[in-house]
């Protein structure tokens, strides 16, 4: 049984049956069916899907925007935002999918070679309940342009989500069988994952889930995108403007409630300047609304699970017994519901629980730092490499720095975050492979050379392989 559980109150909202094995058989049979005949149609023909579906979730923005609320806590006014980025996507894709998969001519000693870019065929998608619907959208969009079919093994706390974004598709007028939700637990995606329909898998969760997803696709020799944890750095030179940094570090640590990859983790700040930045940071957190977060003033609601709320606690106190000073909030609120206070730590170090694992809630972790060298390295001393950010008046400098970051976007003077224009992934224990953009798009095809004979010198020895 999977159950829908509202954070706010930790009511019970919906249950569901997991889908039988013959449903899953009957689910994989119409996906393959559907993704055949869907592959032969013109990349035009598949957009106006696209378009489509951007309608629908706009037309119904308010509706889903309340389900992510009801599901997974999101502040409603953010969960507006994420239906609209969905849209957006779509839209950008319908626009560019075209020109990201035209074929590319090659000069070669062949009278004419060309690369081709063909789907996969239907790709497995394991996504996480902090953005439901983004988090889908942005593999699914650029996957169905490019003439594949998806079917969806979603979070277990927000099926009514994974069988909205169903609805979406239906409604946009998809085929039917090209998209599906799978409403099954952890233990049956491995099943799943060999089945031989499955041509490849995307997931977007914990580093934990992503090596072992990684390790069963492996098995199969089956192309995986991973897209996994973060704790990225956020780091303030003594010549940025401290104010500002303060402004954008509170909304990229606290968006979402803390719960998203690519937040702002730990915030790197040299020690000529750190005093100022605690103080700015501290007085922007402390004026952040925690409510409930149906209420548009809301800025933090629930965390989504109880023991996401225990685990972000426990890192907490433990930071704070080796050292670290609390400067804000530091427990579990006294309501009903997975609320946490937002907090602040100052003087965290590299031994601390905040600093060397990553925080998933709301939690800023500041650590002072005599120079930009050692801000370089103390942001590089983790296992993760998804985003970064850097702020410093100094572009030409930051430009070089930028490429010292081990990561896979760094922002200058901004807030990491995914766009469609850009292509979004990390590296290191934060995964691989590429989302969005035209690299994006490319991910689940077969990059086919194309190669047209004879060749232009025929006395020339080409060796094989």
């Amino acid at each position: 049984m999977i159950h829908s559980i509202n954070p706010s109150t930790g009511d019970t909202l919906a249950s569901f049956d997991e889908h039988t094995p013959d449903a899953i058989e009957q689910a994989l049979a119409q996906a393959v069916q559907a993704q055949r005949d869907w592959a032969k149609r013109p990349i035009p023909e598949r957009v106006q899907l696209l378009t489509k579906a951007a309608e629908v979730l706009r037309a119904k923005k308010a509706d889903y925007a309340a389900l992510i609320t009801a599901e997974m806590g999101k502040p409603i006014v953010e969960a507006e935002a994420e239906i609209e980025k969905c849209a957006w996507n779509c839209d950008f894709y319908a626009e560019k999918a075209e020109e990201f998969l035209a074929p590319e001519i090659v000069v070669s000693n062949a009278a004419e070679s060309s690369v081709v870019f063909d789907p996969l065929g239907v790709v497995l998608a394991i996504m996480p309940w902090n953005y439901p619907f983004w988090q889908l959208f942005r593999f699914l969009a650029p996957a169905l342009a490019a003439g594949n079919g998806a079917v969806l093994k979603h979070a277990s706390n927000v099926p009514q989500c994974a069988l909205a974004i169903e609805d979406v598709l239906r409604e946009a007028g998809a085929p039917d069988g090209l998209f599906r939700t799978l409403l099954i637990g952890p233990s049956a995606v491995e099943a799943v994952i060999a089945d031989p329909r499955i041509a490849a898998v995307t997931l977007t969760g914990s580093t934990e889930v992503g090596s072992l997803v990684a390790s069963q696709a492996g098995r199969q020799l089956k192309k995986q995108v991973l897209e996994l944890g973060g704790s990225d750095p956020f780091i303030v030179l003594a010549d940025a403007d401290v104010k500002e940094a303060a402004a954008v570090a509170t909304r990229a640590r606290f968006l979402n409630v803390g719960q998203s990859c690519i937040a702002a983790k730990r915030f790197i700040v040299e020690e000529s300047v750190a005093d100022e930045f605690v103080a700015a940071l501290c007085a922007r957190v402390e004026a952040l609304v925690v409510d409930d977060p149906m209420n548009r003033e809301s800025n933090i609601g629930p965390m989504a699970r109880a023991n996401l709320r225990d685990d972000l606690k426990s890192q907490i106190e433990r930071s704070i017994g080796a050292g670290a000073e609390l400067r804000l909030g530091g427990k579990p609120l006294d309501r009903p519901g997975f609320y946490y206070a937002p907090t602040v730590l100052d003087r965290v170090t590299p031994d601390m629980a905040a600093f060397a694992e990553e925080t998933f809630g709301p939690a800023a972790a500041v650590i002072r730092v005599r120079d930009a060298e050692e801000a370089i390295t103390l942001a590089n001393a983790t296992e993760f490499g998804l985003g970064a950010a850097l702020w410093t008046r100094d572009i030409d400098r930051a430009r070089q720095l930028a490429r010292r970051i081990e990561a896979g976007a760094v922002f200058i003077n901004g807030m990491v975050a995914s766009d469609p224009r850009l292509p979004f992934g990390g590296i290191k224990k934060s995964g691989y492979g590429r989302e969005l953009g035209e690299f994006g798009i490319r991910e689940f095809t077969n990059i086919k050379t194309v190669w047209i004979g004879p060749a232009k010198d025929a006395n020339k020895v080409t060796l094989s392989e």
